[in-house]
C-alpha cells in the first residue's frame, strides 16, 4: 500500500455561512485548482497543531476554535492523502496570502470556484448538511400537534427532517403531510426504514433513513436520494461509511425515556466511535441546542433530536 501522506485541513467558517478557499499557487502540484487551505501533518505533530501551524503560515491568522469534523482518504497520482478536516469557528487577524495564493470567501448557494481538486469537492455536500437533524414523533404528541410543531419548525429554519414514528397506524398520510409542509421551504425529509415503511413508501421523501439493523444487510447505497443510518457501535459506523452513505446518526449519548435502560455512549464515547469518520455523524440521544458545542468538540456534525427538536417550535 502507498504510504499515506497526512494533511491538516480547514473549513475556516464565517457567521454568514461563507467558508474560504484557496488557490494553489503556480509550482505546485496541480497549480490553479481551488483547495481548502491547509497543509501536511509533520511526524508526530497532531493535526490540529499541524493546522493551526499552517494557517498561521499561509494566511497570518491565529486559530482560536476549531473542531474535528470528517476524515477523507484520496488517491492521487502523485500520492495518496488522508485530508483531516476541522472546522475553523474563531481565529484573530485578518486573513491574507502569504505565499502568493489566491483566495476567495465562498457560499454554497454561489457558483462555485473552479476546478475544485478532487479530494475536496465531495466534501461541499457534507458542508452542505444542516447542523439540526429533526426527528419526528406523532406518537408521543398526537399526528395534529406534531405537523404544528413540524410548520413552526419549517418557518424557523429547519432544512431536514426524518419521518420516524414506526409503529403511527397511518404513516404513509402523515409522512406525506410532513412532505407537503417541507417543499416550500426547501427542507429535506428522510423516511425510516423501520416497521410501517410499506414498499415504494421511502421514494416519496428526499431520501431514506436506515435503522441499525438494515444497515448492516445492505449490500450498496440506494442510487437515489439522501441515504443516513443509525449506528451504535464503530461496527455499524464503518458500515456507513463503506456505503459511502450521506451521513450517520450515532448514540444514544445520553439516557433517553424512550430507551430508559439502553448503555449510553456519553461524550467520550461517542467521540472515540466518531474519530475519523469519513462522513458526518450526527449525536442522538438526549440531546438539546444548548449542547451544540460539547457536540462539535466530540467531532459531530451537529444535533440529531427527537423531542429536543420540537421545544423551540412549542413556544
Amino acid at each position: 500500500m502507498a504510504k499515506v501522506v497526512e494533511v491538516a485541513a480547514a473549513v475556516i467558517e464565517r457567521p454568514d455561512g461563507s467558508f474560504l478557499l484557496a488557490q494553489r499557487p503556480s509550482g505546485k502540484v496541480y497549480a490553479g485548482w481551488w483547495e481548502f487551505p491547509g497543509g501536511k501533518v509533520e511526524a508526530g505533530e497532531p493535526a490540529e497543531r499541524a493546522l493551526a501551524r499552517e494557517l498561521h503560515e499561509e494566511l497570518g491568522i491565529d486559530v482560536r476554535t476549531a473542531y474535528p469534523w470528517i476524515t477523507r482518504l484520496h488517491a492521487y497520482e502523485h500520492a495518496t492523502v488522508r485530508l483531516n478536516f476541522f472546522r475553523v469557528m474563531e481565529w484573530s487577524g485578518e486573513p491574507h496570502p502569504r505565499e502568493n495564493q489566491a483566495f476567495v470567501w465562498q457560499r454554497l448557494d454561489a457558483p462555485m470556484a473552479e476546478p475544485m481538486l478532487p479530494a475536496n469537492a465531495p466534501v461541499l455536500a457534507s458542508l452542505a448538511l444542516p447542523r439540526e437533524y429533526a426527528v419526528t414523533d406523532a406518537e408521543n404528541f398526537g399526528v395534529r400537534d406534531m405537523l404544528l410543531r413540524v410548520r413552526l419548525g419549517l418557518e424557523q429554519g429547519l432544512k431536514l427532517i426524518q419521518v420516524r414514528d414506526k409503529n403511527l397506524a397511518d404513516r404513509e398520510a402523515f409522512a406525506r403531510a410532513v412532505l407537503q409542509l417541507s417543499k416550500p421551504f426547501n427542507a429535506k425529509v428522510l423516511i425510516n426504514s423501520g416497521p410501517g415503511a410499506k414498499d415504494g413508501m421511502h421514494a416519496m421523501g428526499d431520501g431514506i433513513h436506515f435503522t441499525a439493523r438494515h444497515l448492516m444487510a445492505l449490500t450498496e447505497r440506494p442510487a437515489h436520494g439522501l441515504a443516513a443510518a443509525s449506528c451504535h457501535t464503530r461496527q455499524e459506523l464503518e458500515r456507513a461509511m463503506q456505503l459511502e452513505l450521506d451521513f450517520a446518526v450515532l448514540g444514544p449519548v445520553r439516557r433517553t425515556a424512550s430507551h430508559n435502560g439502553a448503555a449510553t455512549l456519553g461524550w467520550d464515547g461517542f467521540a472515540a466511535i466518531a474519530r475519523g469518520a469519513s462522513i458526518p455523524v450526527y449525536a442522538i440521544g438526549g440531546m438539546r441546542r444548548e449542547e451544540i458545542e460539547a457536540a462539535w468538540r466530540a467531532g459531530a456534525h451537529g444535533l440529531a433530536m427527537i423531542s429536543g427538536a420540537w421545544d423551540r417550535a412549542a413556544r
